[in-house]
């Protein structure tokens, strides 16, 4: 096992890591920004929150979930431009924290995706910068 920040990183972690931000490149995937183990994508122009899950999808969810969600949708511009620091980004659908709010991800049931959205969104408010909050990600989850 590998040590990083007193945090154990196993060789198939790192390996799966290693590998997915290799293929991102390989496959053509939009510029990123990475100022720690979080690689964050530059936000794509025009970005909308059109495909944020919304509405019967949600309903049974508790309200406080339904919030997060509403908060995202706020800001699509902002978590497009923000990398997620779970799972996610192991899905074939995965772009952005943006992503982890569509259909069939993990958003609903995964606290780190609540988290970073409800961090991102307060900084926002703060009117902080894109690369401030990014700091601020890396600082908590990276």
């Amino acid at each position: 096992m590998f040590k990083t920040n007193k945090k154990q990183l196993t060789r198939r972690s790192f390996l799966v890591s290693v590998s997915g931000i290799s293929a991102a490149f390989v496959m053509g995937a939009t510029p990123q920004r990475t100022y720690g183990m979080i690689v964050h994508p530059d936000p794509r122009p025009d970005i909308d929150a059109s495909l944020v899950m919304q509405g019967k999808e949600l309903a049974v969810w508790p309200a406080h979930i339904r919030k997060i969600y509403e908060k995202i949708r706020e800001i699509p511009d902002i978590a497009d431009g923000i990398g997620c620091a779970c799972w996610c980004k192991t899905l074939p659908t995965y772009r952005s924290l943006l992503t982890c709010y569509y259909p069939k991800a993990m958003a609903m049931g995964c606290d780190i995706c609540q988290n970073e959205a409800t961090l991102v969104y307060r900084r926002h408010k703060e009117g902080q910068s894109l690369e401030q909050i990014r700091r601020a990600i890396d600082a908590r989850f990276g």
